[in-house]
């Protein structure tokens, strides 16, 4: 394979509803946009979501690595075998850019994939997708008032597994609690405090305020407070999910001894792209940690697509998916069939995505590309049916 041009571009899409949790609130992706083609013609387009929050990227630094990078990758990259040694030699500079390499890594798969005429999982030798697969509701840290009726539309689908952003006030979240557990009596919870509290006796009494039985409780103090997070597994019996608190390999140093205490939130902009998440999957199988395949609010259908290639490899080891909600949080996605889950939370690969496209095995939308990319993309010209090949 040899690339002719390789680029990164801002894009933006509008909510079809704002998302509010406590770190945070979005009424548009914030995303990068890789797009590669080959010297044969072939596109791919790969998507990382930076988060200053998360990983301290924003947009302006994906745009900063990619410059420093975009020469040497054109150059050096026509093959998996090089794609894979870049991300050993550059490991450190991935660790502080992650969304920004995603968003290269996805795109640069795609075509390697499309010149062996495979998807993406045949060319990296892993299992191809079989689904359907299964999605958690997510509710942000909206009104009880919102959250009532979100719920009742999550229980009109079927779903059973329900991730809540909670605000902290016992009495406010007990109510949402009751919501859900009113409208859904088998529904298995799990909250998501991203990081109210400041140490784990603050969070503890918070949790003996609460009258709902939860399966796990997603960072709770502030990202990294290992020994604190510790003390809240153990008291409460409790697994931690670990989001901001796990970003790379170097992490399962602080989790090793107590593998049970905690699971890792797999999000593969925060990983740093599938290359690694594949690895960190494999790690936390060896030491008996399970998985949830996280998504950043407002991913388009690239990065779902590569979630599922690290849940379907990661197997039992996943205890719950999240992300999928294409367009019913979007107000337009960047591929013809958006990736979107439906009854039962279930997405059926078999209807969405098409066999007879090799790579991501989607076939991309140009105008909605123009439209909800930086200005650099509304004159973007691509070869004819590339999306289709």
């Amino acid at each position: 394979m040899k690339i002719r041009s390789l680029g990164l571009h801002s894009l933006s899409i509008p909510f079809k509803v704002s998302f509010r949790h406590s770190s945070a609130e979005r009424t548009a992706t914030q995303s990068v946009l890789a797009i590669a083609e080959t010297e044969s013609g072939e596109l791919g387009l790969g998507e990382g979501c930076p988060r200053e929050y998360v990983t301290g990227e924003d947009v302006d630094s994906c745009m900063r690595l990619f410059a420093a990078w975009e020469t040497e990758l054109i150059g050096e990259i026509n093959t998996l075998a090089d794609l894979e040694r870049w991300n050993r030699e550059r490991e450190n500079q991935i660790d502080e850019n992650p969304a920004a390499w995603c968003a290269i890594e996805l795109a640069l798969l795609d075509v390697l994939a499309k010149e062996s005429s495979q998807s993406v999982e045949s060319a990296m030798g892993l299992p191809e997708l079989t689904g359907p697969f299964q999605y958690s509701a997510v509710l942000g840290d909206s009104s009880v008032e919102t959250l009532e009726a979100q719920v009742h539309q999550y229980v009109g689908l079927g779903f059973t597994n329900f991730k809540v952003k909670v605000s902290g006030d016992p009495a406010i979240d007990n109510r949402k609690f009751a919501i859900v557990t009113g409208a859904a009596p088998e529904a298995r919870i799990r909250l998501d405090a991203n990081n109210l509290w400041r140490d784990a006796d603050a969070a503890l009494s918070y949790l003996e305020s609460i009258e709902c039985e939860l399966f796990a409780m997603e960072e709770p103090l502030p990202a990294m407070e290992f020994d604190g997070l510790l003390q809240i597994a153990r008291a409460r019996s409790l697994p931690i999910i670990l989001d901001e608190s796990f970003l790379n390999r170097s992490h399962f140093t602080h989790i090793s001894k107590e593998p049970e205490a905690f699971i890792i939130n797999l999000r593969i902009s925060k990983m740093g792209g599938l290359v690694r998440s594949l690895q960190i999957a494999s790690e936390a199988a060896e030491k008996s940690i399970p998985l949830i395949v996280g998504a950043q609010v407002g991913e388009t259908s690239i990065l779902t697509r590569a979630a599922m290639t690290v849940g379907n490899a990661a197997g039992d080891h996943v205890l719950a998916r999240e992300g999928a909600f294409g367009t019913l949080l979007l107000e337009r996605d960047i591929v013809e069939k958006p990736l979107t889950f439906g009854s039962m939370g279930r997405l059926d690969v078999s209807q969405l995505l098409d066999r007879n496209v090799h790579g991501w095995q989607m076939n991309y939308d140009l105008q909605n590309i123009r439209s909800a990319g930086s200005e650099d993309l509304h004159s973007l010209q691509l070869p004819p049916d590339s999306g289709r090949l």
